[in-house]
């Protein structure tokens, strides 16, 4: 816990480095090049004494790293720190060996996203329902295949049958998350509404889990299959 406060910290830290329109400009300005303060002040049109300020926050955010010239001894020049900008990412999710999609009826979001994950990520991933229904829903079926995506229409489980204690449970509506208090315990929750029976309404809830999955999918780290 100590150490995601630690890292939540210093993420806020370089936001607020980054609050300010002349400290972004400078960050921009290292982007693909080194430059002293002298350089960054006409390029920026900014004067030095100013531009010393924003590069002693920028510095102490752990931003810049700065480095004396070869050839003027005198003259520093200004990088952005290697990786500094990526740490702004949320920390990863480490060792899931498989991503469980829970929805109430298991007919159409837990569905959706399931079919979703399998082809775009590489852990594996299942789904289930709270109640489950007989059959998948027709629609879900249906937008699943005008997308290139499979689902069996006869595959639907309760959570008890499917899910392990190792498993990522992701509740993609809220019944499930709310009705899930004891044992599963969902440890992501996707306030995904229930689609209306229409088409439209089935096209825009796949793509709303498909722009959840594409954030979702890059913070995970894959751990070992369990049983």
């Amino acid at each position: 816990m100590n150490a995601e406060l630690s890292s939540v910290q210093r993420r806020a830290r370089i936001h607020a480095a980054l609050g300010d329109p002349a400290r972004l400009a400078i960050v921009d300005t290292l982007t693909l090049g080194d430059a002293s303060p002298g350089e960054i002040a006409r390029s920026l049109d900014l004067p030095t004494n100013l531009v010393a300020h924003h590069v002693k926050v920028l510095d102490e955010a752990g931003l810049l790293v700065r480095s004396r010239s070869e050839g003027d001894r005198r003259r520093t020049y200004l990088r952005l720190e290697p990786g500094a900008l990526a740490s702004l990412t949320a920390p990863v999710l480490t060792d899931v060996s498989r991503v469980v999609f829970v929805c109430t009826h298991n007919s159409a979001r837990s569905q959706l996203a399931a079919a979703l994950w399998t082809h775009k990520a590489t852990i594996p991933a299942a789904s289930a329902g709270t109640q489950p229904a007989a059959r998948v829903n027709p629609r879900a079926v249906a937008v699943a295949r005008r997308h290139g995506l499979v689902i069996n229409a006869a595959g639907t489980a309760h959570v008890a049958d499917v899910v392990h204690d190792t498993d990522l449970v992701v509740a993609v509506c809220d019944n499930a998350h709310e009705d899930l208090t004891q044992g599963v315990r969902p440890r992501l929750h996707w306030s995904v509404p229930a689609p209306a029976d229409t088409d439209a309404a089935f096209e825009a809830t796949f793509a709303d889990l498909a722009a959840r999955i594409d954030r979702l999918a890059p913070a995970l780290l894959p751990g070992a299959n369990h049983a």
